[in-house]
């Protein structure tokens, strides 16, 4: 009797095929295009209703800020939809756990109260998101085929922001999240927060495990920049 392959053969497979690599870009792809609509309708509405005579910097703000999330989404669908296959994934399910929940995780202040901020605050919140998303989306760019939610390795980036330091999109994801979590912050998003930064910690660190098991020169690239912050982490 002829036995049947193993299923860790056959889900080994799968995950090599076409298919399954066309699979793993489409929720990214809906969620970014999906945002990226609702967006530009919010856009609209928001800059031909009520323009002030002279508008205020913070109305400028909010203007500037969402034309920078929703070129960051942009982005971000063209580089999902255009980026190459990955050479190797992390194994397990701790790394794509982990990667979901340092994506989308904080999306859940969303269900709680906005706050009332003062002038200076709002300010600051919306100057915040708005440089995080325009870093960012310089960010995708120089990434280009490399990018990815999962640990995965596709091409080495050293060039641009890396040159720097290792994860700058993350650095700049997280300065236009904690820009959004002033807008709802309370113990429990403040709570929520953190929960997300360490699961985007974790998430570098699962990402530097296969680049440098892809990759030779990673390790070497890795001794000469910080992760994050230079000089400090």
């Amino acid at each position: 009797m002829m036995s049947s392959r193993p299923a860790r053969y056959h889900l080994t497979t799968l995950r090599k095929s076409v298919a399954y690599d066309v699979a793993m870009r489409l929720p990214m792809l809906v969620w970014s295009v999906g945002l990226g609509f609702a967006l530009v309708l919010e856009l609209q509405h928001y800059s031909c209703a009520d323009i002030p005579e002279n508008p205020r910097p913070i109305y400028l703000l909010n203007i500037a800020m969402r034309i920078s999330m929703i070129a960051y989404l942009v982005i971000l669908a063209t580089t999902v939809a255009s980026r190459t296959r990955p050479l190797q994934r992390a194994r397990g399910a701790e790394p794509r756990i982990t990667a979901l929940l340092g994506s989308f995780l904080i999306t859940g202040v969303v269900l709680f109260p906005r706050r009332d901020l003062s002038a200076a605050l709002g300010c600051v919140s919306t100057l915040l998101v708005l440089v995080g998303d325009l870093i960012a989306t310089v960010v995708l760019i120089q990434l280009r085929g490399s990018f990815s939610i999962m640990a995965e390795a596709r091409q080495l980036a050293t060039s641009g922001a890396y040159r720097i330091i290792r994860h700058p999109l993350y650095l700049a994801e997280e300065v236009a999240t904690i820009g959004g979590v002033i807008q709802f912050l309370s113990i429990w998003t403040g709570m929520l927060l953190l929960v997300q930064i360490a699961c985007q910690i974790r998430r570098m660190s699962n990402e530097e495990t296969v680049l440098m098991a892809v990759f030779p020169d990673y390790t070497r690239y890795k001794g000469t920049t910080a992760r994050i912050i230079p000089g400090l982490y």
